[in-house]
């Protein structure tokens, strides 16, 4: 598992899907940016920039992101026609698939941390008071743990669509949807769906004084999906039909 986990992050280094990562941590802070545009009369300092920030990396742009790159990494072996050859080895696709998805897991930990290092960067530009030691070793345990919460939550959408060949584009779909909800959860279940429990794993506060999670449920909601994924990954997929050429055979002529 060391070796192909290994393996995997010199497969990295050729693609191109870290930066567009990268550039989607950007854009999530970027976009968050926009906002201050608006002539409402909020202030802005560090705390509340941070958590627009993990509001909009939260319900827009972090779970469509880890599950194109999960799903980019998973489909080069399909699209570079690789799997076979892995195959002979032997590797079997699940041991496979594992080793990809912890490649996935510590990618979730460092986009965490890139997307809260833009946050720092855009304060510093904009001269947003507020910001010291504590609130920003706090606001990077935070979001480099929030990455890799909402990136369990995203295992069965992964998992699910790494089977067919291009699959994960229609996941990434899926994905978008699944965070963009969360955005208009109540508190009644805030706790339950399972994105928004993974803003409960990391006690986020939204700007608000008081705010309580049910940080058990949060935890057994997450780890639930979790779970699932990990199931769906020893679940074997139906083998595809494979069509058959008919051969034509010549016509004969009919007498002498």
């Amino acid at each position: 598992m060391v070796t192909i986990i290994k393996t995997e992050f010199i497969k990295l280094k050729r693609y191109f899907i870290i930066w567009i990562g990268v550039a989607l941590m950007l854009l999530t802070v970027l976009l968050t940016l926009f906002t201050t545009m608006a002539d409402d009369g909020m202030v802005w300092n560090y705390q509340f920039l941070f958590e627009q920030v993990v509001k909009n990396f939260t319900t827009l742009i972090f779970p469509m992101c880890i599950t194109l790159i999960s799903g980019y990494m998973i489909s080069r072996e399909y699209t570079d026609d690789t799997l076979k050859n892995i195959e002979i080895v032997p590797v079997s696709f699940r041991k496979l698939l594992a080793g990809k998805l912890i490649v996935s897991a510590i990618l979730s930990l460092f986009l965490g941390t890139v997307c809260f290092a833009f946050t720092v960067i855009v304060n510093f530009i904009k001269g947003y008071e507020g910001l010291s030691f504590i609130p920003a070793l706090t606001g990077l345990i935070q979001m480099t743990l929030l990455g890799f919460f909402l990136y369990l939550t995203m295992l069965p959408i992964i998992v699910l669509t790494s089977r067919k060949k291009e699959g994960f584009l229609g996941g990434v779909i899926v994905a978008f949807v699944y965070g963009f909800i969360g955005m208009f959860v109540n508190e009644t279940l805030q706790s339950v769906y399972p994105v928004s429990a993974a803003l409960g794993m990391v006690n986020y506060r939204a700007g608000a004084e008081g705010v309580v999670w049910n940080r058990g449920m949060c935890l057994i909601s997450v780890l639930t999906m979790c779970a699932v994924g990990i199931t769906l990954m020893f679940i074997k997929p139906k083998p595809e039909k494979k069509e058959t050429k008919k051969t034509i055979r010549p016509a004969y002529k009919k007498g002498w």
